[in-house]
C-alpha cells in the first residue's frame, strides 16, 4: 500500500478531525495523555450509524485505538519524526492545509453570492479605456487618471459618450462603435473584477467612476439590464453566402427550405440533406448549447427569440449566410446551491492564473483578512524607521548595484503578537530580492517605490504570522496536523518492522512456511493443454481434436505444423478442481477435450485437453509466497503489539470511560 493511500484511509477511518470539547484524559501511553474528546470523535466518525456507545462497542474500539497509540509511541522512540524526508512531507501537508485556513471564508462566501447574483442578469455596456500596464504606478497612473477625469467632466457637461469614445478610447475593438460592447454576463474574465463591479453597480444610463483592470483604466456606461438569457440548446440549417443579400439565390433557397419545414418536413432529415455546415449536418444540424456572446449577434438573437422547444426561426442572416435555427431546450440559470461550487472553482482558477492579484476577485478576501490579522495581532509599525531608511537612500537603490547592508540594522520596523518582530534589516533584504525595485524605477519616485514595497512586505508578514498562529486559533487544524503526523509515523514504523521484514526476512519466512506448511495446499488440480488454432484453418479443427485426445502435445504439434505453416500453438494451463476459473466444459477426466471457442477479435479457435489429474499437494514457498507473506505480516504485527504492551504501560481512567457508555 502506498503511503498517501495508507494515511488517507487512516484519516478517514481510525482518525478524524478532533474537536476539543472535553479535556478529560481517557488513557495514557507511557505517560502520554489521550483526551476523551479525541477518542469520542474518532469512535463516532469511524463507526458512523453503528456508533451506539454500548460498552461492548466502546471496549472493542478502545483496544484498537490503544494499539494505534502504542505503535505511534514506538515510532517516536525510533526517532522517525526526525527523518528529513518525513519532516518535508509533513511541512508540505501543513502548507496545503494552511492554505485553506489562510482565506477569509466569510468574505469568500460573500463574493461567491455576489458573483451568483450578478449571473442572474445581463448588462449592456460601453466603455472608454486608457491603456495602462497592470503594474504601472506613480506618475503613469496619475497621467492616465487625469485624462479620464477630463473626459468624465465633458460627459457630465453633456458630451455624447459614443462620440467621446470614438475620439479618445484606446480600445481598438470598440472605439469605432462608440465604445459599445453589448450585453455581458458575470463572471467577467480574470483581471476584470473591478470592471464587472462597475457594470453591475452603475445605474442604467449613468457612467461609472474610473476603474482599473489588467488592461488599463475605464469609464463604464450602463445602457440596460435584463434577466440573464442562460443557455439555449439549438440546431440549425445553413445556406452559406458571405454577402447574404435579400435577392440572392441563397435567400431563395433558404426560403424554400423554410417552406418545406412549414409543410411538415423533419428538421433533422432536412438538415442532413441540405445544410452547408459540415460540422453539424451529419448530426441533423445539432449545434449544442449557446450563451450570450458565444455566437454572432444575429444568430444569438434569433435563437433566444424562440419561445418553446421545437420552435424554429424564419431565415436569419449572419456573417456566413442564412440560418434556420431550431430550439431544442433552454437551460435557465442554475440555483445557487448548484452553481456555488462551480463559481468557487472558477474564482480559484482565476486566483491561480493571475499574475497581478490586485485585480483579482479573491484579492478582496485577502485584503479583508490582512485587516483582521492586523487587528487581532495588535499590529505595530515604526514609521520613523521607514522614513529614515528612505531618506538614507541614493540613486543606486533602483539599480543592480544596491545591496542590503551586511550588518543588519536591528531597528524594529513592524511587529505582531508577542514576539513576531521584523527589523529594518529584514526589510532591506526583502528590497534587495524584489525585482520591482528596478522594474518600477522610472514610473515613480524613490519614496513611493519604497512605500509600495513596504506595503507588499507588510501583507506577506501578516500572512506568515497568521500561519504561525493556526495551531493556537484553530483546534481542528492542530488536530489534523497531529493526525497526519501520527499517520506518517505509523506507516513508516509498520513498513520497517512488519511489511519490509516480512518480505525481506528470507530465513524467517522459510521457517514460518515450514511450520505452517499444512495450511498452504493445492486442491486436486487438472494439468491441461490449451490449443490455439489460427484463423483460416477451421477445416482442420475436428482432425486436431480427435488426434489430441489420444496423443501428447509434442505429437500433435509435429503432425499439424510444418516449417511453412505453423497453424497450431499450445501452452500448459493448471486449474484447481471445482474452482470458478475453470473453463466451461472442462471435466476431471484425462483425455477430455472441451468444446472450441472463437476469439471475436482475431477469429482464432481455442480448446483444452486434460492431460493429468494431480492429487492434493503442499504448496512450495514460492507457490504460496503472497499468502505466506501476508500471514507472516499478521504474525509479526501481533508479536510487535505484545512487545509494545510490555514496554509501554497503558493506564485507562475507568471512570472517564464509563461516562461514554450509553447502554
Amino acid at each position: 500500500m502506498s503511503k498517501p493511500l495508507f494515511v488517507l484511509l487512516l484519516l478517514l477511518g481510525v482518525m478524524g478531525t478532533v474537536q476539543a470539547q472535553d479535556d478529560s484524559v481517557l488513557f495514557t501511553v507511557d505517560g502520554q495523555p489521550v483526551q476523551l474528546s479525541e477518542f469520542k470523535y474518532i469512535y463516532s466518525k469511524t463507526n458512523g450509524e453503528r456508533a451506539d456507545f454500548s460498552k461492548a462497542s466502546l471496549d472493542e474500539y478502545l483496544d484498537l485505538y490503544k494499539n494505534f497509540k502504542l505503535k505511534v509511541q514506538r515510532a517516536r522512540e525510533m526517532k522517525l519524526d526526525t527523518i528529513p524526508s518525513l519532516q518535508r512531507e509533513l511541512a508540505g501537508y501543513r502548507q496545503q492545509l494552511a492554505n485553506s485556513y489562510l482565506v477569509d471564508k466569510e468574505v469568500t462566501e460573500r463574493l461567491i453570492k455576489e458573483a451568483y447574483d450578478r449571473t442572474l442578469y445581463d448588462v449592456d455596456i460601453s466603455h472608454i479605456m486608457v491603456v495602462l500596464s497592470p503594474d504601472a504606478a506613480g506618475k503613469d497612473v496619475k497621467i492616465a487618471e487625469q485624462r479620464l477625469m477630463s473626459l468624465k467632466k465633458k460627459l457630465s457637461e453633456g458630451a455624447d459618450f459614443a462620440e467621446i469614445a470614438k475620439l479618445h478610447s484606446e480600445d481598438k475593438n470598440t472605439s469605432a462603435q462608440g465604445g459599445r460592447m453589448g450585453f455581458f454576463t458575470a463572471i467577467f474574465p480574470d483581471g476584470f473584477y473591478n470592471f464587472e463591479t462597475a457594470a453591475y453597480n452603475t445605474k442604467e444610463g449613468e457612467v461609472s467612476e474610473i476603474v482599473r483592470t489588467v488592461a488599463g483604466l475605464h469609464l463604464v456606461k450602463v445602457h440596460a439590464r435584463r434577466p440573464a438569457r442562460g443557455q439555449m440548446e439549438v440546431a440549425h440549417i445553413l445556406v452559406r453566402d458571405v454577402n447574404a443579400k435579400e435577392d440572392s439565390p441563397s435567400k431563395v433557397r433558404i426560403d424554400s427550405l423554410y417552406q418545406i419545414l412549414k409543410n411538415g418536413a423533419d428538421f433533422e432529415a432536412l438538415a442532413r440533406e441540405q445544410s452547408e455546415d459540415k460540422q453539424t449536418k451529419e448530426k441533423g444540424g445539432y449545434y449544442g448549447f449557446i450563451g450570450i456572446r458565444q455566437v454572432g449577434q444575429a444568430f444569438e438573437e434569433g435563437a433566444f427569440s424562440l419561445e418553446a422547444d421545437g420552435d424554429y426561426t424564419k431565415p436569419v442572416k449572419s456573417a456566413v449566410g442564412w440560418h434556420i435555427i431550431k430550439r431544442i431546450s433552454k437551460k435557465p440559470v442554475e440555483p445557487f446551491d448548484i452553481a456555488k461550487r462551480r463559481i468557487q472553482t472558477k474564482m480559484q482558477e482565476h486566483q491561480r492564473r493571475t499574475k497581478v492579484p490586485d485585480y483579482n476577485r479573491l484579492n478582496n478576501a485577502r485584503k479583508s483578512m490582512i485587516a483582521r490579522i492586523k487587528k487581532d495581532g495588535n499590529f505595530r509599525e515604526n514609521a520613523g524607521v521607514l522614513t529614515s531608511f528612505i531618506n538614507s537612500l541614493d540613486s543606486t537603490f533602483t539599480s543592480y548595484k544596491w545591496k542590503a547592508p551586511k550588518d543588519k540594522p536591528k531597528d524594529m520596523i513592524l511587529s505582531l503578537g508577542k514576539d513576531y518582530v521584523q527589523t529594518l534589516g529584514d526589510f532591506q533584504n526583502y528590497c534587495q530580492r524584489n525585482s520591482k525595485r528596478m522594474r518600477l524605477a522610472n514610473r515613480m519616485d524613490q519614496g513611493e517605490l519604497v512605500r509600495l514595497l513596504y506595503d507588499t512586505y507588510v501583507e506577506e508578514q501578516c500572512m506568515k504570522f497568521e500561519e504561525t498562529q493556526l495551531e493556537v486559533k484553530y483546534p481542528e487544524f492542530k488536530s489534523l496536523m497531529r493526525e497526519y503526523e501520527e499517520g506518517i509515523l505509523l506507516f513508516e514504523a509498520t513498513k520497517i518492522l512488519v511489511w519490509d521484514k516480512a518480505s525481506q526476512d528470507t530465513v524467517g519466512l522459510q521457517e514460518f512456511h515450514r511450520k505452517r506448511a499444512g495450511v498452504y495446499k493445492w486442491n486436486e488440480r487438472l494439468r491441461t493443454t490449451r490449443y490455439t488454432l489460427k484463423a483460416g484453418n477451421e477445416g482442420e479443427l475436428k482432425k486436431i481434436q480427435k488426434f489430441a485426445k489420444k496423443n501428447d502435445l509434442e505429437a500433435v504439434l509435429a503432425k499439424f505444423n510444418s516449417e511453412d505453416n505453423v497453424m497450431l500453438s499450445a501452452e500448459e494451463k493448471m486449474f484447481e478442481k471445482d474452482k470458478s476459473q475453470m473453463p466451461d466444459g472442462l471435466k476431471a477426466d484425462v483425455g477430455t477435450v472441451t468444446k472450441e471457442e472463437v476469439n471475436p477479435r482475431n477469429k482464432s479457435i481455442t480448446f483444452y485437453k486434460v492431460e493429468e489429474i494431480l492429487p492434493v499437494q503442499q504448496k512450495t514457498l514460492q507457490e504460496a509466497r503472497g499468502y505466506v507473506i501476508a500471514d507472516y505480516q499478521d504474525y509479526l504485527e501481533k508479536r510487535w503489539l505484545e512487545e509494545l504492551r510490555k514496554k509501554y504501560p497503558i493506564k485507562v481512567d475507568n471512570k472517564v470511560f464509563k461516562s461514554l457508555v450509553k447502554k
